[in-house]
């Protein structure tokens, strides 16, 4: 469903990732993790088309899409739920929710409506969203703030959904939501990949996972195998 083949990206005259690949099946959810500066989120976004790579292929369900507009991508049916959250603050948690359905629903006439089922969808998955239907997204709580990125990435009934950095700043009762959260979705056969700074957390959801070191990818493996890698339990597991 998503390849990324030997791809370059960075900032300016700063190369970031040199030389990533990896593979996301249909229906598995795959962890990405390392160690902070590695290039998890800058892989993440080159992927999306936020940062445009310099070199090599990203291919999502078929298709070659490196190069294109976000914006573009994101109608092919790629989400990308970002690190930080990114809510829009002054909106509403409803119309959050209803941005995230805009690429596949009429403009006009019926865009409510057309999305009245995945509402309910979003709105059964997270309670205390419908709760807060009418609550300006920057008044939430971090945790509500991500339940609200994770919803608006479900809204577009995506391919694949990117998932970064979820616990992030979370208490950690809220972290545990969250990852409930992400089994949930596992079992409903989102593909998924997920970057996560308790690796331990993610190899817990996670069907295969990648380690990246200095903007490559330096191990990879079954949840399973990575256990038993003296290299990563030391650096990530210990």
């Amino acid at each position: 469903m998503l390849v990324v083949d030997d791809l370059h990206a960075g900032y300016g005259a700063s190369e970031v990732l040199v030389g990533t690949s990896l593979t996301v099946k249909p229906g598995a959810v795959v962890a990405l993790i390392g160690a902070n500066g590695a290039g998890k989120t800058t892989t993440m976004r080159a992927i999306s088309g936020l940062l445009r790579p310099s070199h090599g292929r990203v291919v999502l369900d078929g298709r070659e899409v490196q190069g294109l507009d976000a914006s573009r991508i994101a109608r092919l049916g790629l989400a990308h739920s970002p690190e930080g959250r990114k809510v829009f603050g002054p909106l509403s948690v409803e119309d959050n929710l209803l941005l995230g359905a805009y690429g596949r629903l009429p403009k006009f006439l019926g865009y409510k409506a057309g999305a009245r089922a995945d509402l309910d969808r979003i709105y059964e998955l997270f309670p205390r969203l419908k709760d807060r239907a009418r609550q300006s997204a920057g008044t939430l709580s971090g945790g509500e703030q991500q339940m609200l990125a994770i919803g608006r990435a479900l809204m577009a009934r995506p391919k694949v959904m990117l998932l970064d950095e979820p616990s992030m700043g979370l208490a950690p009762v809220i972290v545990q939501e969250v990852f409930r959260t992400i089994r949930r979705l596992k079992e409903e056969g989102i593909t998924l990949l997920l970057v996560e700074q308790f690796a331990k957390s993610a190899l817990e959801v996670a069907d295969y996972a990648y380690v990246m070191e200095r903007g490559h990818i330096a191990v990879e493996g079954t949840p399973e195998e990575l256990g038993r890698n003296e290299r990563v339990l030391a650096a990530y597991l210990g």
